[in-house]
């Protein structure tokens, strides 16, 4: 009996720790130092360098920053892109009309003629990576002030960029990692030219909405294609009729060969933000107050959008990317919520700083001495601020003319400043370009009702010494008429006159625009959160920035066989593991895998989300399913293991030789805390598989110029 046992609880530790090992966002500098060997034991057949080399070309060179927040990868050797739908959805939506509505039919240049601009995205290549830790705390003494010890980081960093770049057009960023215990410096080289090839149908791209973000099993192919163009000399230029495709230093290859139940697979991509070493007091302040407080105000944004969105084709497509964007950390929240409750996280935790405390009394770590003590008194001191801070950010800053009306606040200030007239004047029509894009996808009603239920949760949930006082608005009562005369007198509501105002820039008429009553009201809530809130809440915060310095010090002193990873910060990072199904609970088995089969059983025409293209269906009918067909059917989707979170959204996933398998476009629910504390058992990212990408571009598009482009390995 007892060698069973003892035989049970080794194996038990082997299989935890092989999970484990799963766990991870590394930096592709470091992967020589830290990760080759077992990356290699898992199945990978390429070395460090084929992935990170400033001496050669190497995989990073495929991977870029699309846009703001995700990532992208060349695929062909003339600057072709894969991303997901949803990271290109803003621009796939900007260039959509009821005429030419691309979210709903789809997009497809069959020439590069054909292919259409996008003023404004951008994508990035990453250049270097470099440790510059000793430069960035070159004269930092353990007894500074932490108001003296920024400053002269910030100085140094400076310095350290500015060095960086001199001679060249490169863009410098240099970022913390384990709160400041290092340093790493990112030179990227921008394009600004970047033209839409192609977009399935939002019935594919978007298929499941909301319903099924953030779910397992999947069916949606969340891809959009795009090209990035550079002058003659292949460098970074301004949109050009006379610009042409960009000449990659490296491409990736595409595979359909196929992946099958515990196959190698790695991620790269740009994570956004992680928060691994959170304390329980500051789990049990996300988990149980600021999480269940955004979410109730994103529920009725989410159902006042809806309602209008469900019997109305031009307000669906206005505020198809809105409604996107509020209901995608909605339930991302939500998530949260019940992943950190059943993985019993705070518990967790608070037994790991036990053991530090223990740890740090024994070996006499006086520096360590009370650290969690005091983070637990600072999210105490904390929570009526980040209150405050989270019901301004969702319920007044979540009405649209509150939020326009805020843009123009440092404009309203230089106009009342010595500014001279002739440069204020051109910031003045700078402004023109977001004030046009505002008010195409605007719908006065939708925001005033939403207006009308969620400002008064700002009054009923936060305390009473952060109220502003507003002239005749009722904090518990009726305020419709107040509303409604708010609209209608707001230059912030008058298009053509906000316009007329931006475009002659007088100082003197700008600088009105003070006294507008939605101005006023943002003001109202402005001045006194900028006096009673934000510098109390950031100074909490930055209190907070120190101790998580040396606690996570600390723990890696404690633990000196673990393998720390840095949070993720949106820097290119490595993920690894490998494709597996899950149990989400008791009796449920979930595949690894999805097919056009479930595509075809979740069809519904009464429900836009599941509305099955009708070419899509006479494809699947005909069952000219071409190379891409597996068992009768073609793959969709598919899960592993590898760490990903918001920011890995259009992040190639990769084989073990390096091509392209498959884009990584989400996470599991049931593994959705993963920002907070990985559950190796559920934590998945999904991931759509490239041979369902090529069928639509091949079979539904007949874009046989994409497919022709590419590199197919079989």
């Amino acid at each position: 009996m007892k060698k069973t046992l003892a035989l049970f609880i080794l194996t038990l530790i082997t299989a935890v720790n092989t999970l484990h090992a799963d766990e991870g966002m590394w930096i592709p500098l470091l992967l020589e130092k830290y990760n080759i060997k077992d990356m290699q034991a898992k199945g990978f057949k390429l070395t460090a360098e084929d992935i990170y080399s400033i001496n050669q070309a190497c995989l990073m060179d495929a991977v870029v920053i699309f846009g703001r927040g995700c990532t992208g990868e060349v695929v062909s050797d003339q600057g072709l892109l894969f991303t997901n739908h949803h990271c290109g959805y803003g621009a796939i939506q900007r260039l959509s009309s009821i005429e030419h509505d691309y979210l709903t039919d789809g997009f497809w240049a069959m020439t590069k003629e054909e292919e259409l601009p996008n003023p404004g995205l951008t994508v990035r290549f990453l250049k270097k990576i470099e440790d510059v830790t000793d430069k960035v705390l070159e004269n930092v003494t353990g007894d500074m002030s932490e108001e003296n010890r920024d400053s002269l980081i910030r100085a140094n960093i400076k310095r350290i960029s500015d060095a960086s770049v001199e001679g060249s057009h490169y863009i410098p960023s240099i970022r913390p990692f384990f709160y400041g215990n290092q340093y790493f410096l990112f030179l990227h080289e921008e394009f600004k030219d970047v033209r839409l090839v192609g977009a399935p149908p939002s019935a594919i791209g978007k298929f499941g909405g909301d319903t099924d973000n953030w779910m397992w099993p999947r069916h949606t192919g969340d891809f959009s294609i795009f090209r990035i163009y550079a002058d003659k000399d292949n460098k970074p230029a301004e949109y050009s009729p006379e610009n042409v495709p960009y000449k990659p230093k490296k491409f990736l290859p595409v595979s359909i060969k196929g992946i099958k139940d515990g196959d190698f697979t790695w991620v790269m991509g740009y994570p956004g933000s992680t928060q691994e070493y959170l304390t329980s007091d500051a789990i049990k302040l996300i988990a149980e107050v600021r999480n269940p407080n955004n979410v109730k105000v994103r529920d009725i944004r989410l159902e006042v959008m809806n309602k209008y969105m469900d019997t109305n084709d031009t307000i669906r497509i206005k505020y198809a990317s809105k409604n996107a964007g509020v209901s995608n950390s909605w339930k991302r929240w939500k998530g949260e919520i019940d992943g950190l409750k059943r993985m019993q996280t705070i518990q967790k935790k608070i037994e790991l700083e036990k053991d530090f405390d223990i740890w740090a009394q024994e070996n006499n770590k006086t520096e360590y001495f009370g650290i969690v003590d005091e983070l637990a008194k600072i999210y105490n001191e904390m929570q009526e601020y980040a209150v405050a801070n989270d019901y301004w950010r969702e319920a007044i800053l979540g009405v649209e003319i509150i939020s326009f009306a805020s843009r123009f606040d440092n404009l309203i200030k230089q106009a009342a400043s010595d500014v001279d007239q002739k440069e204020f004047a051109e910031k003045s029509k700078q402004m023109l370009s977001s004030v046009n894009q505002y008010f195409k996808d605007y719908e006065q009603r939708i925001d005033q009702e939403i207006f009308t239920q969620i400002v008064p949760l700002y009054f009923a949930n936060v305390d009473a010494k952060f109220h502003p006082v507003i002239e005749n608005f009722k904090p518990q009562g009726q305020n419709n008429g107040f509303i409604n005369k708010l609209y209608k007198e707001s230059v912030f509501n008058n298009p053509k006159l906000l316009t007329e105002l931006l475009e002659k820039g007088e100082k003197e008429s700008i600088k009105a625009l003070a006294g507008d009553p939605v101005f006023q009201f943002y003001s109202a809530f402005s001045q006194l959160l900028s006096e009673k809130v934000f510098p109390k809440y950031y100074a909490l915060n930055g209190q907070t920035n120190k101790l998580y310095r040396l606690y996570v010090k600390g723990l890696q002193e404690m633990q000196p066989d673990k393998v720390f990873y840095p949070d993720a910060n949106f820097t290119m990072r490595v993920s690894y593991g490998h494709v597996a199904g899950y149990s989400p609970r008791d009796a449920v088995e979930y595949k690894y895998y999805t097919t056009l089969d479930g595509v075809i059983e979740k069809d519904n025409p009464e429900i836009y989300d599941y509305d099955v293209p009708d070419k899509l269906k006479e494809v699947y009918k005909a069952k000219d399913f071409g190379q891409y067909e597996v068992d009768g059917t073609v793959p969709v989707c598919f899960v592993a293991n590898n760490h990903t979170t918001g920011g890995n959204s259009g992040s190639p996933v990769l084989d073990a030789e390096g091509n392209l398998i498959g884009l990584n476009f989400d996470r599991g629910w049931d593994g959705i805390m993963s920002d907070m504390m990985y559950d190796p058992e559920r934590s998945r990212n999904v991931t759509l598989d490239v041979r369902y990408l090529l069928f639509v571009v091949d079979k539904m598009a007949g874009a046989q110029n994409i497919i022709n482009e590419l590199m197919i390995v079989k």
